[in-house]
């Protein structure tokens, strides 16, 4: 149904793809198993991955969390909603000439905007043209129907959304999806701001399926794990 173009060679962050038996790569399917137990009194077929503020690393938690739920056997839209600083393009070396900005403006369909990976079940869908009113897009009735369009073609549908602290759009996106994982970098993050990123969750009903503590350093291993929960 949706076409492949580009180049699709994986970088460097999709260590759950490059790396699947490696600790790291571990850590993410527990946090898959987390939101998966979550749910069982309401299907998530949606979710927004997001962080307090920037650098919390959001964009590589939810490359790796689409690539272990497509492991996993589940069909999987990735979809960069950052309109302000997008990345997947760059993650999956694929072409951002159009994509969510255009759907939404209905200037191409979804068809026509999705692009499939070299992760069987995984697709991605850019940023596209970055617009100069991404708030207002995001909460647009085009952004609903592409969500609801979205829900019928895959089983779950990762949205990478910018920081609460610094933008709307992740409370805007958080509104309308099934759920939403927070971000948090350990040594980096403060407390006060994760606190005041849940507080903004809260206010705009979304339900928050757990937290992410990344670059959490365990004692005597050489790696960065990666650690989910529900709350």
């Amino acid at each position: 149904m949706f076409k492949k173009k580009g180049k699709t060679s994986l970088l460097r962050y999709l260590i759950a793809e490059h790396k699947p038996q490696s600790p790291i790569s571990e850590q993410y399917r527990t946090i898959r198993t987390n939101i998966d137990f979550s749910s069982l009194d309401q299907e998530i077929r949606s979710m927004v991955i997001t962080s307090s503020e920037a650098g919390e690393g959001k964009s590589t938690t939810a490359a790796n969390l689409a690539v272990v739920f497509a492991q996993a056997g589940k069909k999987v839209l990735l979809v960069d909603s950052d309109l302000r600083k997008p990345t997947i393009h760059h993650t999956f070396q694929v072409d951002n000439s159009y994509g969510l900005s255009n759907i939404i403006l209905k200037q191409r369909t979804m068809a026509e905007a999705i692009q499939e990976t070299k992760v069987d079940g995984l697709s991605v869908l850019t940023c596209g043209p970055v617009p100069p009113n991404p708030s207002e897009m995001l909460a647009s009735k085009g952004m609903k129907e592409f969500l609801t369009e979205a829900r019928q073609h895959f089983e779950m549908v990762i949205l990478d959304a910018p920081p609460l602290l610094a933008v709307t759009d992740a409370q805007i996106l958080a509104n309308k999806c099934d759920g939403t994982v927070l971000v948090l970098r350990s040594g980096k993050t403060e407390k006060e701001h994760a606190l005041k990123a849940m507080a903004l969750l809260e206010a705009a009903k979304g339900k928050l399926l757990g937290v992410v503590l990344n670059k959490k350093k365990e004692k005597h291993k050489h790696y960065d794990s990666y650690y989910g929960g529900n709350h």
